[in-house]
């Protein structure tokens, strides 16, 4: 469809299927930077849910809805230029959004962990530490799947291997600091911190380029889609 419109394909030479793919989700991406930044502005120095604008970010949710389908649309009407200028900040504005992220989880997961201690009761205290057991059990067991899948045997994998063990470092980087005296912290925090942490990491090494040798699930996945087709 984005072929077909004029002032986006304005080429010379029609660039190949993945521009106008990548392309198509940066205008969607544009499209919600732009509506939870006004969102954002219409919310800023607001200090309790007394405030009317409050009943914005709690309520009305066709109006927004409506909103942000009519912001995305309007996006697809903007130059290619501007698209391009996004595509270079958004790069940096990611990074920004995954610490926002883990600072929304730390503080979630700070807060139930201060809740369950605060009922002062060994079956709590229990639950704490099977939860956090739990939590490294699923982060190591994953990231020995990451091993697996983004560092087969044959290839030159050195970035992988480094993602992956860089992310292992951090883990036990984390829990270290929860256990110092002086931090006074907790396993819970640093256990939920630590698996997200590898989940990140194998939401980026499966980003990797779909023909790349050591992106092991996508190359997996086409020869057993070519194998059930050639059956």
């Amino acid at each position: 469809l984005l072929q077909s419109i004029p002032w986006i394909n304005h080429f010379h030479k029609t660039p190949d299927r993945e521009w106008f793919e990548t392309d198509a989700v940066l205008r969607v991406s544009l499209g919600n930077f732009v509506f939870f930044t006004i969102l954002a502005i219409i919310m800023a120095g607001i200090k309790d849910q007394k405030d009317p604008r409050d009943k914005i970010h709690h309520g009305g949710w066709m109006a927004k809805i409506f909103c942000w389908v009519v912001i995305v649309f309007l996006m697809f009407f903007v130059p290619n230029g501007v698209v391009s200028f996004y595509e270079s900040i958004s790069k940096f504005g990611s990074g920004l959004f995954l610490l926002v992220q883990v600072v929304l989880l730390l503080d979630f997961v700070h807060g139930w962990n201060e809740n369950w201690v605060a009922k002062d009761e060994q079956f709590w205290y229990m639950a704490l530490l099977v939860v956090s057991v739990v939590c490294y059990i699923v982060t190591f067991s994953f990231s020995g799947l990451l091993f697996h899948w983004f560092t087969p045997s044959g290839h030159d994998c050195g970035i992988n291997l480094f993602f992956i063990v860089f992310t292992l470092i951090l883990v036990f980087v984390f829990a270290i600091v929860a256990l110092h005296p002086k931090i006074n912290g907790s396993l819970l925090p640093a256990s939920v911190i630590a698996l997200y942490c590898t989940y990140l990491c194998y939401s980026g090494l499966s980003s990797e380029p779909r023909d790349y040798e050591c992106n092991g699930p996508h190359n997996h996945s086409k020869a057993v889609s070519t194998g059930s087709l050639s059956l």
